[in-house]
Formats: C-alpha cells, structure tokens, sequence
C-alpha cells in the first residue's frame, strides 16, 4: 500500500471516529443561545414610587429620579431596571443607573 494511500485510510478511519463521537455527544452539551430574562411583571399605572426627586436631563426636560416601588412592579414610564431594585426614567442610555449599580435590565 502507498503511503498517501495509507494516510487516506487513515484520515477517513480518523473522520467516522469523530463522527460517531459527535453523533453520541449528548444533547445537554450542544450549544443553547442566550435566552432573554423573562420580565416577570408588566408596566402598571397604579405602581406608587417610592422615592421622590427628579433632575434636568441633558434636553432640559425633568426626569423622576430613579425609584423604588410598591411591590417591586415596574412603573408606568420606566426605562431600565437598575442593580439595586430602583427603577429608571432616563430618556437616554447613557448614564442611565449610573449611582444605582448599572442598568439590570432595559425596559
């Protein structure tokens, strides 16, 4: 047998090998692509915020500053879901939650 023989028969022993490792892999390991986080709970109107105070934004227009709420149920308005439970109003991404532990989740 001529070696490019004999390193074809390899090659192609070497690929169903593979192949039937692959076939036998189980399922749990194939990839999963990220799924969304699940937003548990819908904007209401009849969420009370806890926290007052609002501030000018860079148009010049007042924003509640971000707030706590009753129940943890997300405001009507709300932008983003900050790291430290409040929730944001911003009108723009940059800065959103910048003093609250960055932004958890956009709205």
């Amino acid at each position: 047998m001529s070696m490019l023989r004999y390193f074809v028969n390899k090659s192609l022993y070497a690929i169903f090998i593979v192949a039937g490792l692959a076939a036998s892999v189980p399922h749990a390991y194939a990839f999963q692509p990220p799924q969304p986080k699940p937003q548990t709970t819908k904007p209401s109107q009849d969420v009370a915020l806890l926290d007052g105070g609002h501030y000018t934004n860079v148009d010049g227009k007042s924003i509640h500053s971000p707030s706590h709420t009753t129940g943890n149920r997300v405001p009507a308005g709300a932008s983003a879901k900050c790291g430290d439970g409040t929730y944001s109003f911003s009108t723009h991404h940059r800065g959103t939650c910048s003093h609250h532990g960055g932004v958890d989740e956009w709205l």
